[in-house]
Order: structure tokens, then C-alpha cells, then sequence
């Protein structure tokens, strides 16, 4: 069936079924590859994408739930204000060990910030919650979530 999805501000037209998860249109058909693919169980977050403004998992989102909504991934993470700021407390914080779950932490950090630009210690525990790192960098992505939002003020 074919479909017209906005991804990262751009229409794209996509032949596929209703039920195809959004990560495989991303990855397969748009070559979007920085959504990454953890656990194709909605477990890990990897694939943590936004639809809609919500921090979606792509693995488990079917193109038909995304609807006209629009999708960003983790390749326009730097057009958001509050990305800008996620992106470079990452860097300036050293989050990254292996790296693979980064793209999905980095988008659900954005989420929390969009929606509690000023978070407590627990909503960013709370808000990352559905992330995992298999490196344990927890402390880490900790910290950058709260430089992010301090920046901000």
C-alpha cells in the first residue's frame, strides 16, 4: 500500500503494508540507519524515534499507527533547539562507551525535555527509564539530561 510519511520534515512515499514497523522503513527502504536495531521487542529502545512529538519505539510502531504524524529520527536531532543542546551535553558530558543505544537515549532525552524543560533528578530517571545501555552508562546520560536542561535556563 503506498504511503506518504513526513520523516525529519521531508515527504517520503513508501510502498509497504500497513503493519511494516516504522524502523524497517527507516532502515530498508529510506536508508535512515541511525535508528538502530536493539531488541525488535520494544525492550531496549534503541529504535526510539519521535511520532508525533512522543518518543515512539520504531520496532514496535506499524506505518499505519503513524498516520500523518510527522517521524523524527536521530538524523534531525540537530534541528531542534533543545537537540542542540542534548547533542553537545552527550559530548561535552563523554556518555558514550559502545555508542549503539545512543541514538535512541539521545532521542528520548530530547522527548523529556520537550515536554519538562526543567526536570527533577526522578523524572529523568523516570523519563529514561524505558532506555536501556548495556554498557551502564547510566550515571552518564544522567548527568547530560541535567546539563542539557540546566543550558536551557
Amino acid at each position: 500500500m503506498d504511503r506518504t510519511l513526513t520523516i525529519n520534515g521531508k515527504l517520503h512515499n513508501v510502498d509497504v503494508d500497513p503493519d511494516t514497523p516504522l524502523l524497517w522503513v527507516l532502515r530498508d527502504i529510506l536508508h535512515l540507519t541511525g535508528t538502530k536495531f536493539g531488541c525488535g521487542s520494544g525492550l531496549c529502545g534503541a529504535c526510539t524515534v519521535h511520532v508525533g512529538g512522543e518518543a515512539r519505539f520504531a520496532c514496535q510502531t506499524a506505518i499505519e499507527e503513524v498516520g500523518s504524524d510527522e517521524v523524527v529520527t536521530i538524523e534531525a536531532a540537530h534541528t531542534l533547539a533543545v537537540g542542540q543542546r542534548v547533542q553537545l551535553a552527550w559530548i561535552n558530558t563523554d556518555v558514550v562507551q559502545c555508542g549503539y543505544c545512543q541514538p535512541g537515549q539521545i532521542m528520548r532525552a530530547i522527548a523529556l525535555l520537550q515536554k519538562n524543560p526543567n526536570p527533577s533528578d526522578a523524572d529523568i530517571r523516570d523519563g529514561m527509564a524505558p532506555n536501556i545501555c548495556r554498557c551502564g552508562c547510566y550515571p552518564r546520560i544522567h548527568a547530560a539530561v541535567r546539563v542539557a536542561a540546566e543550558t536551557a535556563q
